[in-house]
């Protein structure tokens, strides 16, 4: 058993039974065997502590800590990135109109069904690294660049390789649903018939992800299809997500209220009546600020779905078209912003909500006791930090289960 104290650390978190975060000016963490023993002030977190109880002392220097980010949504199993589309794009050509053309997803699909997996784990590595050194230590990934059913296996088994590949903790996602490949573009209801009868208990069988998600869209598929596919997943046991209402209001909200998902995601078009339906049905909103940064388009209405009662978590849509970000960080000061959120809720979006978006909330999200001692150094007094010192990722070093597993080269403030 290792017993570690982190110390003189202003510590800001979230925590599960209140709807604010808390912090302590000079604060500690003890850890042991990489779970949280206790937290809070120095001197309570000290008291009844012999020095000859820990072996290892960590002087955080007054800086911040946060719990380590977990970023609810991204596509970052890919093997091309797609820069020209984005210079197309700011030249005025729409991201629906890139996708009809045989761009957007469809683009990433061939090129993903034509890698091998040396190329595409490469890639995803890489993701995935940078994304651990800007404070992610718990990450989903979804499928969705197959879209065939050996395609989105060999997927899905690649991405459940990048949890015993990295430190990072990665949540899989099935997301055959992301688009009607070029194969079916005459009979989208025949792809629709593939998904629920082929793909959903093949994947089930073998990969057994805990989520299906589907992207709910104009030109993409309609709610009536989308209602098909989630029920399908239900069937094979797993829980619901729904890319909703992204560019334009098709009903996708009020459709992921109605099937109990467990989130739903983008809500860039989403109607006032069926935000209002979600927060009935306990859904969970995953706002994704760097798509709406990318694509030049409004942000999500996150006040107003904070007023409305929503549970706001925030990802990056890490994914090689219209959101090729990393970072957390930036995200998160995009929500402080542009988007109305205070530091709390931002810094609950990024973690404890993320969590729970993807539910891992009773192993991480905050710094509480019992939890994974996975957390942040930020180089700052507190997480305003991350939006005051823009254009950077002000993260020091990051901890996973009590390891230090990425630090800023120019850290030397630490010991």
């Amino acid at each position: 058993m290792t017993t570690k104290l982190f110390r003189d650390a202003r510590i800001h978190t979230p925590v599960s039974d209140k709807s604010r975060c808390v912090s302590w000016e000079r604060g500690a963490l003890l850890v042991k065997d990489g779970l949280i023993e206790s937290v809070g002030r120095e001197d309570d977190v000290l008291q009844g502590l012999h020095p000859s109880q820990i072996d290892q002392e960590i002087d955080l220097g007054g800086r911040c800590v946060v719990p380590g980010f977990v970023d609810p949504h991204t596509h970052m199993c890919f093997s091309e990135l797609r820069e020209r589309e984005f210079a197309l794009r700011l030249s005025g050509v729409s991201y629906l109109e890139i996708l009809r053309s045989g761009g957007g997803i469809l683009s990433s699909v061939r090129s993903v069904r034509s890698a091998s997996e040396e190329t595409i784990l490469g890639r995803t590595l890489k993701n995935v690294h940078i994304a651990l050194s800007l404070g992610t230590t718990t990450v989903e990934i979804k499928s969705g660049y197959g879209l065939d059913t050996a395609s989105e296996i060999r997927m899905l088994r690649l991405i459940e390789r990048l949890g015993r590949k990295t430190p990072v903790t990665v949540v899989p996602t099935f997301m055959g649903a992301h688009a009607v490949p070029s194969e079916f573009s005459d009979d989208p209801e025949g792809y629709v018939d593939l998904l629920v009868k082929e793909m959903i208990p093949a994947v089930s069988a073998e990969c057994n992800p805990p989520f299906c998600d589907v992207f709910c869209e104009e030109g993409v598929f309609s709610v009536s299809q989308a209602r098909r596919v989630l029920e399908a997943a239900r069937e094979h046991g797993m829980k619901l997500k729904v890319h909703a209402d992204e560019v334009t209001d098709t009903g996708g909200a009020a459709l992921a209220a109605e099937m109990g998902a467990v989130s739903a995601e983008h809500l860039l078009a989403a109607r006032e009546e069926n935000l209002a339906k979600m927060v009935s049905a306990g859904v969970i909103a995953v706002l994704l600020p760097a798509t709406a940064y990318s694509l030049r388009k409004p942000y999500a209405d996150a006040r107003k779905m904070l007023d409305l009662g929503l549970t706001v978590a925030l990802a990056t849509d890490c994914n090689p078209g219209s959101s090729f970000t990393q970072s957390v960080p930036f995200v998160f000061g995009l929500a402080v912003m542009k988007m109305g959120m205070t530091v709390d809720e931002a810094l609950s979006g990024c973690t404890l909500n993320a969590a729970r978006a993807i539910g891992v909330d009773k192993i991480c999200g905050s710094l509480e006791k019992n939890k994974l001692a996975d957390l942040i150094v930020l180089d700052g007094d507190t997480p305003a930090i991350m939006a005051y010192n823009c254009g950077v990722a002000p993260v020091l070093s990051v901890y996973k289960r009590g390891e230090c597993v990425a630090k800023r080269p120019d850290d030397r403030g630490i010991n």
